[in-house]
């Protein structure tokens, strides 16, 4: 299995991070267990003490239609997602430009921005265990119920690209914080925002070290040059603990987490 060092500190979205070994996951599966899957960390915070890390390898990197279908390898960067849809005439794929990432973590979290999200036209993911399809999948907001790395995804295919549409998911985005940051960091709960309620909570801009919660977004945590772990989980826990005390309301990281000492069950951080 060849591996290779990655520093997270360049690698990351967030800039935080060490340097570790990251083995590449080409043709042998049987070793999955043993390894956290990762793609380019546009929405992950690496601890000191990361689980052993896997990354997909190149082969994974494609695109093609065939059979009237549009066929992704799951290290598809987010960038040539959007360049192969907008040179191909295909439509509902615009609004993936303005979503960093891999195809693989995208389809995961079922990526999106407002309704318009990956699993709108997906038709099944190829896992080391085989093919599913839609329907057998559970999803929802921002979640899935995929624990396998994901190799490939099918989507069914529409033309007519659509540049209204990329210049509205531009705008979407103008509202956020161009500083370091891993995009949101909490799911919206049902019925709120979970920005409206660290701003609540009075955390708007508060700064710990060169971490802040944006004065330009209170939903982003962000980077402002030397910001390290634990002061992003300093402030990550400060907020779900006063946003529980006042309205009763758990803020659910959509941020992954990755440190052996805040790893357990479907959480990335230690539970109320």
């Amino acid at each position: 299995m060849k591996k290779k060092l990655i520093n997270f500190q360049n690698y990351s979205s967030f800039k935080i991070g060490d340097s570790f070994e990251v083995s590449h996951l080409e043709n042998d599966f049987s070793k999955l267990n043993d390894f956290y899957l990762i793609g380019s960390c546009n929405n992950t915070l690496v601890g000191t003490r990361p689980p052993p890390l896997m990354t997909l390898g190149k082969q994974y990197d494609y695109m093609k239609i065939e059979e009237g279908v549009l066929k992704i390898g799951g290290a598809t960067p987010s960038g040539k997602i959007a360049s192969f849809c907008k040179k191909h005439n295909i439509t509902n794929f615009e609004f993936v430009s303005h979503l960093p990432g891999k195809l693989g973590g995208l389809v995961y979290m079922n990526a999106g921005l407002k309704e318009y999200e990956i699993f709108n036209h997906l038709v099944n993911v190829k896992t080391p265990t085989g093919l599913k399809e839609k329907k057998s999948i559970n999803f929802e907001y921002r979640f899935t119920d995929i624990r396998e790395p994901i190799l490939e995804a099918t989507f069914n295919v529409e033309y007519g690209f659509d540049v209204a549409k990329v210049a509205m998911f531009k705008k979407m985005r103008s509202n956020q914080p161009s500083t370091p940051s891993a995009g949101s960091c909490f799911k919206n709960p049902d019925g709120d925002y979970a920005g409206r309620l660290i701003e609540a909570v009075g955390l708007k801009g508060k700064r710990v070290g060169d971490m802040e919660f944006s004065t330009v977004h209170s939903n982003f945590l962000v980077n402002h040059s030397h910001g390290n772990f634990d002061d992003a989980i300093l402030l990550i826990q400060e907020a779900q603990k006063r946003v529980f005390e006042k309205f009763d309301i758990w803020l659910e990281c959509e941020i992954v987490v990755l440190d052996e000492r805040y790893m357990g069950g479907d959480s990335p951080l230690i539970k109320k």
